[in-house]
């Protein structure tokens, strides 16, 4: 029998918690470091994820970008990269908890550079003005909070790097629990209500990213975690 909703919302937040946490250890242990391979570090999570947890599964591919390679939106696989003293790196991880899906990101600067330092600390600012938004909305489509968050970045002075802003999570594997493709995304193309239900009749619980990019200077940033919950 499916988890009824106070259960899926408290084990997404769970999930989420325990994602925030291995994004600690990755800080505290200095995972992030010159002169690393972007796969190593890859790997180096993987492992923590097993250590700190036992968690084995992830449901989507691991994400370690570093410089111009953090202009690259999630499709891309663009070749391994070493970590430059003065780099910017983002890292996104969905670990699988208990068959619960987390999706998480965060961006690490290394050296000194002002505009990187600038770009990291807009991404939180963002995500939590395009949240507000989406909370300000009862009937918000994907499509109108895509146009925000493309409008909060620009106003922040960095484009969007990706189609889209963020999807639906929840239960693994959520790709196959709602309608048409572009529907499980805050995309252009999406004009359902993002409060709505799927075919079994459960809530649908979304992840809002925010991926940041200085296209000129060649590097962006990458922030996500839940919207509608927590």
């Amino acid at each position: 029998m499916a988890d009824g909703e106070p259960t899926r919302v408290a084990r997404l937040l769970d999930a989420q918690a325990k994602a925030a946490r291995l994004f600690v250890e990755i800080e505290e242990r200095g995972l992030v470091a010159p002169g690393e391979g972007e796969r190593a570090v890859s790997d180096r999570v993987r492992d923590l994820a097993k250590e700190l947890f036992g968690t084995t599964r992830h449901w989507h591919k691991r994400i370690v970008r570093s410089g111009a390679n953090t202009l690259m939106p999630y499709r891309e696989n663009p070749p391994d990269r070493l970590i430059d003293a003065d780099g910017i790196v983002f890292a996104d991880f969905g670990p699988i908890f208990e068959e619960y899906e987390a999706d998480f990101g965060r961006t690490f600067v290394l050296g000194d550079d002002p505009v990187k330092h600038r770009l990291r600390d807009d991404l939180p600012k963002v995500f939590e003005a395009g949240r507000r938004f989406f909370e300000s909305e009862p009937d918000i489509t994907g499509k109108r909070l895509y146009a925000e968050v493309e409008r909060l970045a620009a106003e922040a002075g960095w484009e969007l790097g990706g189609w889209h802003a963020g999807h639906l999570v929840g239960e693994f594997p959520h790709e196959t629990i709602d309608g048409p493709d572009v529907e499980s995304y805050i995309a252009p193309g999406n004009d359902t209500p993002l409060r709505r239900t799927d075919k079994a009749g459960r809530r649908c619980h979304w992840i809002l990213e925010i991926h940041l990019i200085d296209r000129d200077r060649e590097f962006g940033g990458f922030y996500e975690e839940l919207l509608d919950l927590g």
